[in-house]
């Protein structure tokens, strides 16, 4: 088989030395075939097994990959926020309707369930074409996946062709990696020039972007002079006139189900079809995540972008809750420009915040606290960067019909500090404090 990484290779395979962003895969070599590998693909370099020198590693490995695709129906989402969401509801109905289904994204590789974790939310195409492989060994018929800016941009995707594509948001996210909102638009289009002929893009339309992937076939959805038209009810929403109720809250969790009903719809589905389904759809792991505690609510969200965490407290304020706090905080090594925006909303919107760490890898959490909190006019907050004593006293605030907003990590089970990935889980330390 082809390896790109020698710590898989086994005995027989041929390893391809592929450049990496942080890594170069032509100082493995050795590795590889210390392990087995009996060939050698590589841009340079003489070895004492079978090589082959080719112009470029990746362009060998995308022709490799469009030579070995599985034929699998492929529906990609792409936008800064809702994609994991998305495609989850996606894959609950096609389970629903009979389609078996697999997806491919942040929440990691599910079949008929889940089957691994995956190290990122778009594998690169070794690992693609193994769990594209695997679905259609396993009788899927169709494979949904989230397709993040920076798979785009790498090229991650680019043997594939994808029957369906969805645009859910653009918000500011990932400057750290394409230092302007023009290069991260551009990354993001890339997706729609990969629908094959035939296929049809599904856009938000009230997005202010959405004219910049209203390219060849498509259809737009949401509020206003849309294909598919949204009219948010008190207790549901319609869709061209016909109305539905899911479980999930939130408006922006609305436009999320609008997205997986009109992929249905263009897959000649009807209402009558889809309405029971989409009643019995639950949000994934660590999104609107709720617990009881006394007469109180704690929430555990992935909410880390501006937009994600005016969405959630927006939500949560049409509940008539008395207070809501909030625990937040910035991820290391990552867009900086987006701190102080984030402890604005988040004054602005709760009635107290603790600013605390989210992954901060590389970085001095006070530093990122103090880029957050620099700049506020609003003092309805503190600072604790131990995550863990954040959440407990926010809990400890709690006093009747109050919400507790644990924001940022959602479904991860680690925090990163320094080089190291240590266990840590929202979830856990809400559940074991309450539990005493």
């Amino acid at each position: 088989m082809l390896k790109c990484d020698s710590r898989k290779v086994v005995e027989g395979d041929t390893f391809l030395a592929m450049k990496g962003t942080h890594y170069d895969g032509h100082n493995f070599i050795k590795e590889a075939i210390a392990a087995g590998a009996t060939k050698i693909i590589a841009e340079y370099g003489e070895y004492e097994v079978e090589t082959e020198i080719v112009p470029s590693t990746k362009k060998y490995l995308t022709e490799y990959a469009k030579k070995n695709m599985v034929p699998l129906p492929v529906i990609g989402v792409t936008g800064t926020n809702g994609k994991t969401t998305t495609c989850f509801l996606i894959w609950q109905l096609c389970w629903q309707l009979g389609i078996p289904c697999s997806y491919i994204g942040t929440l990691g590789f599910y079949t008929k369930e889940k089957v691994k974790d995956l190290t990122n939310t778009t594998p690169g195409e070794e690992e693609l074409l193994e769990l594209f492989q695997q679905s259609y060994e396993e009788g899927c018929k169709m494979a949904v996946m989230e397709v993040s800016s920076q798979a785009l941009d790498q090229g991650r995707v680019d043997f594939l062709t994808f029957d369906y594509a969805i645009f859910t948001n653009l918000t500011q996210d990932h400057l750290d990696y394409h230092l302007t909102m023009e290069n991260y638009l551009k990354a993001k289009q890339k997706l729609f020039e990969k629908v094959k002929e035939g296929g049809v893009s599904i856009i938000n339309g009230d997005d202010p972007c959405a004219s910049f992937f209203e390219k060849n076939n498509y259809v737009t959805y949401g509020c206003s002079h849309t294909d598919y038209e949204i009219e948010i009810l008190p207790k549901g929403f319609k869709i061209n006139e016909e109305e539905y109720q899911m479980k999930l809250l939130g408006n922006y969790n609305v436009y999320n189900m609008t997205a997986a009903i009109c992929l249905f719809y263009q897959m000649g589905y009807t209402y009558h079809d889809l309405k029971d389904s989409i009643l019995n759809c639950h949000s994934p792991e660590g999104r609107m995540d709720s617990i009881s505690y006394g007469e109180n609510d704690i929430v555990i969200d992935y909410a880390h972008t501006p937009d994600a965490l005016e969405n959630i407290l927006d939500a949560v304020r049409e509940m008539d809750y008395h207070k809501i706090i909030t625990i937040i905080g910035c991820g290391g090594d990552r867009d900086k420009s987006k701190r102080p925006v984030m402890g604005e909303i988040a004054t602005r919107k709760s009635d107290y915040v603790i600013f605390t760490s989210d992954n901060p890898r590389s970085e001095n959490p006070m530093r990122i606290l103090k880029d957050i909190t620099s700049n506020l006019d609003n003092i309805n907050y503190e600072i604790e960067s131990n995550r863990e004593i954040a959440i407990k006293k926010g809990i400890q605030l709690l006093t009747k019909n109050d919400i507790l907003l644990v924001l940022g990590k959602g479904h991860e089970k680690y925090q990163i500090i320094g080089n190291e990935k240590i266990f840590f889980d929202d979830k856990k330390v809400v559940s074991d404090y309450i539990r005493g």
